[in-house]
């Protein structure tokens, strides 16, 4: 059936509000534990890196030389280190995750 709105104007539909069903107090979300992505080791090795690429660039800073030594041929090969130590330390997995499974496969 067609009814018209409040002010007389414009027909309108008439369509009844659904009521949503209340929910119960007994149903709790339900937290998950979550496992950390990397572990205190890798954290360790991150800091690693980040320590050998400080000390790279503060062994060319101190040298101050462009031909010197250090800062030509230790510095560089430092720094490269601590980076890849970093790229090393994001990727290395505990060998106890990927053990178990293939325990449970056996």
């Amino acid at each position: 059936m067609i009814a018209t709105g409040a002010t007389g104007g414009d027909p309108l539909l008439y369509m009844p509000r659904s009521k949503k069903p209340a929910r119960s107090h007994s149903r709790r979300r339900r937290v998950k534990k979550h496992s950390m992505i990397l572990s205190t080791h890798n954290y360790v090795l991150v800091a690693l890196g980040v320590l050998a690429i400080v000390l790279g660039y503060a062994i060319m800073r101190l040298e101050n030389e462009v031909d010197g030594f250090l800062s030509l041929y230790v510095a560089p090969l430092l720094i490269l280190g601590g980076y890849l130590e970093i790229i090393y330390a994001i990727l290395w997995r505990n060998s106890t995750h990927t053990g178990n499974s293939a325990r449970s496969a056996e």
